[in-house]
């Protein structure tokens, strides 16, 4: 259909290509039998195919050492450039560019762990090293790998799932193509696996060929997310699609469809430029006629296989599947659509952009790296068990025990944790504003982790010990933990780890300072700083100054005393009145209400 169209629209070419098909059968040993006789017997100047990942390491192989290049628009497997042939074409993407959309979803859900499903081959193998390094660019750890082979029974199949089921990872990645990938999830959803808590996401092994999958599949498979290669709606794609469907009687056209109709019109484009090279075949001499001969003895070489190659390398179009322009013999990835899967179909929930990350619409104004933190964020998803709750992607398996956590039976105050049991039933109840705050933690943890409180106290219902003994205990194993009013001290901490101090103190320690300064018999006076001993001399000559005052004016025999008798008698009436009171009253009112006052400050 593509060299048809191809050419009823470039009349004037003057090549024309002219199609040697076999069939493969869908085996290695078909596809390779099928390569070596178009090479050998037909002298092809090159080959579309091979259909599948595990047929082209042979061929590949065999088409560098024939300079025939090998154009496949289906191999995906990244493991396939480890061969390192310029003759090996990928006219489609690479597996490989889709892990960074893979992990851009991870990442936008906070999941920590996910667990990989693939199938056992190259297809399924190739991708895994990428995912590895991608998933470690975002702290993400891989728990499990999971691989299924193709020729797995329902069985098998169903007690590796079980085997997953009893991993506290919820979250799934599933790289394979659609006849295992319909059988694994009709499994999974006979078994439970697709519930509410779980979530899976597939690679576009599956997302692009959901066209062959049955509705049953789809109903499987409802509230999975997927990986699809995005192709933008063109006019070419539109009028393919409607001639695809007249043709094949309603059949949709899937992705590597596309790929398969531009490859061959890249095919003739490069054709076409080497009309005038010679595409013979340079013949070997060293044919073995002997029992030991087998078909690779004689195998030739195409005259215009360089020329072809590097007219490939370079071709360049719009064709329906987008830009076609090889890098690095392989087509560059950029925009991938994120769809979920429900009983009808599919439907698309955001984008991811190369260099850009995740979006949930392709309007121009979001091209840019530059984007507002909403214009990130996928369109809501209905996950399995038909919910809108993201999963936590972390939860306990149902037959793991729940932790333990010890609680103090008390007496006295109960605001931070009070145990009461129910006569008949036995049922704890456990309350306090230590519990609210433990209880609050957990809800807000990623995953799901059940336990129960445990009183910690004797069968008649008086408390088991001290603090320090429930501390010991969790050291010892007997309980997985405790909450309660229990004060951080330095020997407990020796056993057990405590979260952050919730109070508004935060951390407090409580150390005895040692002293260093010599203590002797004048140890009294330390009190006594050299500020207080000049405050108070200052405040006994300011109280005999103004006795003297007061005194000098009042008392006539005051004023007969020589200088130095007044003198002396003013600080020692001041002095004095520390210890005890004067037989001689003042004479002066004044002096008697400053002696009061000052009696008064003396006692302070």
């Amino acid at each position: 259909m593509s060299l048809s169209e191809f050419y009823n629209t470039h009349n004037g070419f003057k090549t024309r290509i002219v199609l040697n098909v076999r069939d493969s059968k869908r085996t290695v040993v078909g596809a390779a039998a099928s390569a070596l006789y178009l090479i050998k017997k037909r002298e092809v100047v090159a080959i579309i195919g091979p259909g599948n990942s595990m047929q082209a390491p042979f061929l590949i192989n065999l088409g560098n050492q024939s300079q025939v290049p090998i154009i496949s628009f289906s191999a995906t497997s990244p493991s396939l450039d480890s061969l390192r042939s310029p003759y090996f074409i990928k006219a489609t993407l690479d597996d490989s560019s889709q892990v960074h959309a893979v992990s851009a979803i991870i990442e936008s859900f906070r999941w920590r762990e996910v667990v990989t499903i693939y199938v056992d081959n190259e297809f399924g193998e190739g991708i895994l090293p990428y995912v590895v390094d991608a998933f470690q660019e975002i702290n993400v750890r891989i728990r499990y790998r999971s691989a299924i082979s193709l020729h797995s029974s329902d069985d098998q199949i169903k007690k590796e799932l079980y085997k997953l089921m009893t991993m506290p990872t919820r979250v799934f990645i599933v790289h394979m193509l659609p006849d295992l990938g319909s059988r694994l999830f009709s499994m999974a959803k006979e078994i439970g696996m697709m519930n509410k808590g779980y979530a899976w996401i597939v690679t576009n092994g599956i997302a692009d060929l959901m066209s062959l999958m049955g509705e049953s599949s789809l109903e499987d498979m409802h509230g999975v997310l997927g990986v699809k290669t995005y192709f933008s709606r063109s006019k070419e794609l539109a009028y393919l699609e409607a001639r695809w469907r007249k043709t094949f009687g309603g059949k949709e056209l899937n992705n590597f469809e596309c790929w398969a109709y531009d490859a061959a019109t890249a095919l003739a484009m490069s054709i076409e430029e080497i009309s005038d090279v010679n595409k013979s075949y340079n013949k070997t001499n060293n044919v073995s006629r002997n029992e030991f001969g087998t078909d690779l003895d004689g195998l030739g070489v195409a005259l215009s296989g360089p020329k072809l190659l590097q007219a490939l390398s370079t071709v360049s179009f719009e064709g329906v599947a987008g830009t076609f322009q090889l890098k690095n013999g392989k087509l560059e990835p950029t925009t991938f659509k994120i769809i979920n899967i429900e009983e009808s179909g599919e439907r698309t929930v955001g984008f991811w952009i190369s260099k850009v990350g995740l979006v949930n619409s392709l309007r121009a104004n979001q091209t840019s790296i530059k984007m507002s933190r909403s214009s990130r964020r996928l369109r809501p998803i209905v996950w399995p068990g038909d919910t809108t709750l993201v999963p936590k992607g972390w939860e306990i398996p149902t037959n793991a025990k729940k932790l333990r956590i010890a609680v103090p039976k008390k007496d006295g105050f109960t605001n931070f944790v009070e145990v009461t049991k129910d006569a008949n039933t036995k049922a704890l109840t456990v309350t306090g504003f230590c519990i609210d705050v433990f209880d609050a933690v957990m809800r807000q943890m990623p995953y799901f982790v059940p336990y129960e409180y445990v009183s910690f106290e004797t069968p008649d219902g008086k408390a088991d010990g001290s603090y320090d003994e429930m501390v010991y205990k969790v050291f010892l194993g007997e309980f997985d933990g405790a909450v309660g009013d229990t004060t951080v001290l330095a020997n407990r901490s020796n056993y057990v780890d405590f979260a952050l101090p919730y109070s508004e103190t935060g951390i407090v320690f409580v150390v005895p300072v040692k002293d260093e300064r010599e203590k002797g018999k004048w140890v009294f006076l330390r009190p006594l700083t050299k500020e207080l001993w000049f405050l108070s001399a200052a405040a006994f000559l300011y109280i005999g100054f103004m006795i003297w005052i007061f005194e000098h004016q009042a008392d006539k025999k005051f004023r007969e005393l020589e200088i130095k008798d007044r003198i002396s008698n003013v600080f020692y009436f001041s002095f004095s009145t520390l210890f005890f009171a004067h037989r001689k009253p003042s004479e002066s009112v004044f002096t008697r209400a400053l002696v009061v006052v000052w009696c008064f400050v003396v006692l302070i």
